[in-house]
């Protein structure tokens, strides 16, 4: 599937900002099962000094200097991509679970795709008990990986209650979990730590998710998603595999991959400081257009 992606993100400040750093992760890069075809960002006021790189994952970054006066700043990121999704594995080819979590501890692998690296708690992702616990029904012995790890997913998108403002950016895994409620990046966390707790390598993945308009109305623009998933280690054979613990799926074609880490702070879409004072705010709109082949 080809998609035209346009993700507009205004900020604005009650007082005039004198000076600010961000460093920006907001451009799809290629990764397997998705090319980009083309990306480009416009940046408005333009800053003083920009810097990209690649950072550890394979994550693409923007450092930007804005060091003019601003009570506004507009980031306007347009990409083309292409996706293509994952085939369901072969009869015998999803091994138990058992089987990948000794693999992965055994892995002398320090590369980016490494599962080792996914093992481990990380700043939202702390061992918590009771959401092992919660996990480890899913995880029955000898069960296949994947089938194992899909019926969590389901079972976080039937138990918990999506509820924009109910949570916040900061919000722990553990505290969502007691909630049983949040958003995608809520899930997304206690998916994690479930997976982590048991010993199974789970990375975070930040991207974006096309709606589809109910039947009869026109898709509104600006009305698509950022959205964020789960990525699964399924040991050497199968490698890594999203799973949207949000709608209960297997990542398909209508997800698309922006950054990839260990939690949200590895992916946070724009991080840095800004020297003013005053509350700001911040407008999102994103839109997914198929692209006619």
């Amino acid at each position: 599937m080809l998609y035209d992606v346009r993700q507009v993100t205004d900020y604005r400040y009650a007082r005039s900002v004198v000076f600010a750093q961000h460093v920006l992760r907001i451009l799809p890069v290629d990764r397997p099962g998705q090319r980009v075809v083309g990306v480009d960002v416009t940046i408005s006021p333009s800053p003083a000094k920009r810097r990209d790189d690649i950072d550890f994952f394979g994550n693409r970054r923007i450092f930007l200097d804005l060091d003019r006066p601003h009570r506004e700043l507009v980031i306007d990121m347009r990409a083309r991509v292409q996706v293509t999704g994952q085939g369901r594995p072969l009869p015998g080819m999803d091994p138990p679970w058992e089987r990948v979590r000794e693999t992965a501890f055994a892995s002398a692998d320090m590369s980016a795709t490494s599962p080792v690296h996914a093992l481990f708690p990380s700043t939202y992702v702390p061992r918590d008990p009771a959401i092992r616990a919660y996990a480890s029904a899913s995880f029955p012995p000898g069960r296949p990986i994947l089938e194992a790890a899909f019926d969590l997913a389901k079972r976080i998108q039937a138990d918990f209650t999506y509820a924009p403002g109910a949570t916040d950016a900061s919000t722990p895994a553990a505290k969502a979990f007691a909630m049983r409620k949040g958003v995608c990046q809520d899930f997304t966390h206690v998916m994690i730590s479930g997976l982590r707790g048991l010993g199974l390598p789970a990375a975070y993945v930040s991207g974006f998710l096309r709606t589809i308009p109910p039947k009869g109305q026109p898709r509104l623009e600006g009305a698509d998603a950022t959205h964020a998933w789960v990525s699964v280690w399924c040991g050497p054979e199968l490698g890594w595999w999203g799973l949207d613990p949000t709608n209960g799926l297997i990542v398909g074609e209508d997800h698309i991959v922006l950054a990839i880490g260990r939690d949200f702070v590895d992916v946070a879409p724009n991080g840095g400081v800004v020297i003013a004072a005053g509350e700001q705010e911040i407008g999102v709109a994103v839109d997914v257009v198929p692209v006619a082949g």
